[in-house]
């Protein structure tokens, strides 16, 4: 019998000098989540210090990952690989690629930046400590290569989360966070039946248990029927984490009622791991069954776009503005990778990182102004770009980027998801405008009634951005200006990857997409004269 618990360590070639980055990138945040709670001071300063040291260091490890990333590789890179249980298959797999380098190094840049735009306000301990925890949990679940694995860590963000809300939220926090909870646990448990039904059925076929990713994406060992009920049950717990409609309701609430650095990450990271395990989960393990429920998911995808569009434009509060337009903009991710087409997958894992920027800036812009008129109804605001003429430029930027403006970020990303639906679905690609001009329409609304006019009655003490704030925003709008004007360097490494995986879903579905129309040829001349000449002679 083969031993309970071994070691063994693989390292994807061109990375044999860094095996252990992807584990730092893990382990940093989970013993800085440790060392804050072992802290003495009850202040608020110490633990902050200490979570910000620990996020920082995160940081600089991701941006040393992305500036070793070897660019036009397709595979699985830093990989390391570590058994925990050989007789179930189970084993501690890391690795990047092109599709989870930048939500890695999205992830890990957007922690130290909410915890230096936002502060606990009270029990500073286990605040900073559940930020850290998930940190660890959020860029472990992007890194992990064993399904167990993966689950675990998706699992473990619920979490530190449900306490950041239910704690240091406020209105109706307690319902928002048990809503929140139940919502993603009811998907979850849909996925866990899903696992654990592939591992034991692939064992069957081929005599050996794994929950190894690589493995069993190359094993395609299960019938078409039984993949495409796994793949429903993978589905189900993505699109609750998207969130698509209709199991969508969840997030305004908990974006309302969170605290600001709750509401960054939450926009930023959480939402990128359910479309990232569309991807990674359903489209590689399950390329036949995707293809198979393509319509229906983008059916819904396109539903997603027009409804959350509508529903933005009817609201007060600002925040709960931006919430609702987080399921507009989900929509356009889905839409591109269920095009299935190499440009709208690349739209689609662009758009991810994009949307990681746009909405976590806007969300921080919203706190600050919460944290100085002490509400978020647009109706008592008004007039503030008069009194706070650095926050209204930069969040008519941001709007901007959110919106698709040319020349910022989200423009190139949400124009490759819908090039790609075009290639494949091009009714639902024409609707899905619709919600790039509605964007439009409630964005500009929304700026308008809080900045346009004369500030009266409080709006009139308002306050303009602090130094620290400005520099922090000046960080996000300087990477928007960046990925609208040169996106370039980010598809590089996103297409090789992407193209893999596309490639996969269209050796094993028999799936194309659909060429041009050709150009009608003319008939060639009937040759019964030739015929009957060559007959005679």
């Amino acid at each position: 019998m083969a031993p309970m618990f071994a070691t063994s360590t693989v390292l994807a070639s061109g990375t044999a000098a860094l095996p252990a980055l992807l584990p730092a990138l893990v382990l940093v945040p989970l013993l800085t989540a440790v060392i804050v709670m072992l802290l003495p001071s009850k202040d608020e300063s110490t633990p902050r210090q200490v979570a910000l040291m620990g996020a920082m260091v995160t940081a600089a490890l991701s941006i040393y990952l992305l500036t070793q990333f070897q660019r036009g590789e397709a595979g699985y890179q830093f990989e390391v690989q570590a058994t925990w249980v050989a007789d179930w298959g189970m084993s501690w797999h890391l690795g990047v690629d092109g599709i989870s380098l930048f939500m890695v190094v999205l992830t890990a840049v957007l922690y130290p930046m909410s915890i230096l735009g936002a502060r606990a306000g009270h029990a500073p301990k286990a605040y900073y400590a559940w930020m850290s925890l998930l940190m660890a949990a959020s860029i472990g679940a992007f890194v992990s290569l064993d399904l167990l694995l993966f689950f675990l860590c998706f699992e473990m963000v619920l979490v530190p989360m449900y306490f950041l809300i239910g704690r240091w939220g406020h209105g109706n926090a307690t319902y928002s966070a048990n809503k929140f909870f139940l919502y993603t646990m009811f998907g979850s448990a849909f996925m866990l039946v899903g696992l654990l039904s592939l591992v034991f059925l692939n064992s069957q076929a081929t005599g050996r248990m794994t929950f190894d990713l690589v493995e069993l994406t190359a094993s395609q060992a299960i019938s078409t029927d039984a993949a495409r009920w796994i793949f429903a049950s993978f589905a189900i717990a993505f699109a609750v984490k998207v969130p698509m409609f209709p199991v969508h309701t969840w997030l305004p609430d908990a974006h309302t009622d969170a605290p600001v650095a709750g509401s960054v990450i939450l926009a930023g990271v959480l939402l990128k791991l359910g479309a990232y395990g569309l991807i990674r989960f359903g489209l590689e393990l399950f390329p036949e069954a995707a293809h198979w429920a393509t319509p229906v998911i983008m059916t819904l995808a396109v539903i997603g776009i027009i409804y959350g569009a509508i529903v933005a434009a009817m609201q007060t509060d600002l925040k709960r503005l931006v919430a609702y337009s987080s399921v507009a903009h989900m929509g356009f991710i889905v839409l591109g990778v269920f095009s299935l087409t190499v440009i709208g997958v690349n739209g689609g894992v662009l758009q991810m990182l994009n949307h990681g920027i746009s909405t976590p800036a806007l969300f921080l812009l919203v706190g600050y102004i919460y944290e100085r008129r002490h509400t978020r109804d647009m109706n008592e605001l008004g007039g503030l770009q008069v009194k706070a003429p650095v926050l209204a430029g930069f969040f008519m930027i941001v709007m901007l980027s959110s919106v698709g403006l040319p020349g910022l970020n989200g423009f190139v990303g949400e124009y490759l998801s819908m090039l790609g639906a075009w290639q494949t679905h091009r009714w639902w690609a024409v609707v899905a405008v619709f919600g790039v001009i509605l964007a439009a329409l409630y964005l500009l609304w929304g700026y308008q009634r809080v900045f346009h006019g004369e500030p009266v009655g409080d709006n009139d003490t308002m306050t303009d951005l602090k130094l620290g704030e400005r520099g922090l925003m000046a960080a996000f709008v300087a990477v928007i200006v960046f990925l609208g004007v040169y996106p370039q360097p980010v598809l590089d490494r996103i297409s090789p990857s992407v193209e893999r995986v596309v490639v996969q879903v269209e050796r094993h579905a028999d799936y194309r997409a659909p060429k041009p129309p050709e150009a009608p040829q003319v008939a060639d001349a009937p040759q019964h004269s030739g015929q009957a000449g060559e007959g005679e002679g």
